[in-house]
């Protein structure tokens, strides 16, 4: 039986239905990984604390580890052929293409670390808890899927951090409280926020949004290039990320990680090296029964089905 929690976000999705490994049968689970039948190769990661929305806790932190490490061996490589000098590994057959990160609650995502359990903590514990949520949102950005945030709620601090360590972000319209607040709090952001918020917005946004500790709309903040996409009035962030998963998921699976994985080198490789590596991922798609039935379906002028092979 679903949980009281979550029925908000089945009724967002007509009825979706989970069918996976994990289901939402514990009403006490903190995180929670489940397919959508309604949406093929979408899964929904979702944050279950409604009653601190979604405060980052010991238990919710280990439990989306956990989420995560399910999610990656939907994705996990086999090993494949050496082409200019790199190693490419693709895996036929995942069913996961798109992951979409959301509350169960609405008018919630990710409020940050929870503050009251903190104080709780030796500095021992606190430490060991920045070395877990930060292995954790490198879990999350190294997926090879891509992923989407959909920010419904307040999204501070580490719950910022936690959206952008996602490939996509999406915001809802009447969200009023996205941003780095650390700075007011005597601390800086302590899980990526300087180094991801930097790499997205440049040295001088970044600077403006961690030294002001200022909190933007769901409007601004894709103004600021913070988010993708702000959801519609009267809309969720939710709604508007699973259209956008929907829209993802229809492309060849292999063919999305391996973009991802290319696009996501760019950064540090120098150009040469860099068409060096997209060489190195786009040479096994050649191969792929998915490039030959796109290449049937282009001929026939119907949509290609592909099965991640």
């Amino acid at each position: 039986m679903l949980a009281a929690s979550f029925r908000y976000a089945v009724a967002l999705r007509a009825s979706a239905r989970v069918a996976g490994r994990r289901f939402i049968s514990n009403s006490s689970a903190e995180a929670l990984l489940q397919p959508l039948r309604t949406h093929p190769g979408v899964s929904l990661l979702s944050l279950n604390r409604p009653q601190s929305k979604n405060a980052i806790s010991l238990r919710l932190l280990k439990e989306l580890t956990e989420c995560l490490d399910e999610a990656a061996l939907d994705n996990k490589y086999v090993p494949n052929a050496l082409v200019c000098g790199y190693h490419f590994n693709i895996n036929p057959g995942s069913s996961l293409r798109v992951l979409v990160l959301s509350s169960t609650s609405p008018g919630s995502f990710c409020a940050g670390a929870d503050l009251i359990e903190r104080k709780t903590m030796t500095k021992e514990q606190v430490d060991q808890f920045l070395v877990d949520l930060r292995a954790a949102l490198s879990k999350l950005e190294n997926l090879p899927s891509p992923t989407i945030a959909a920010i419904d709620g307040p999204a501070l601090g580490g719950g910022l951090e936690l959206a952008l360590a996602c490939d996509l972000r999406v915001a809802a319209h009447n969200v009023t409280k996205i941003g780095l607040p650390e700075t007011k709090l005597g601390i800086i952001p302590g899980a990526g926020g300087t180094q991801r918020a930097t790499r997205l917005l440049g040295l001088s946004k970044a600077k403006d949004l961690i030294f002001t500790a200022r909190s933007l709309t769901g409007p601004e903040a894709k103004e600021w290039g913070l988010v993708d996409y702000v959801s519609d009035e009267g809309t969720s962030a939710l709604d508007r990320a699973l259209v956008l998963a929907k829209e993802i998921s229809q492309n060849a699976p292999l063919a999305l990680r391996s973009a991802k994985r290319a696009i996501s080198r760019a950064p540090e490789l120098a150009l040469e090296p860099g068409l060096d590596f997209e060489r190195a991922v786009y040479e096994p798609l050649l191969k792929s029964k998915d490039r030959d039935e796109a290449l049937v379906a282009f001929r026939e002028k119907r949509r290609p089905v592909f099965k991640g092979e």
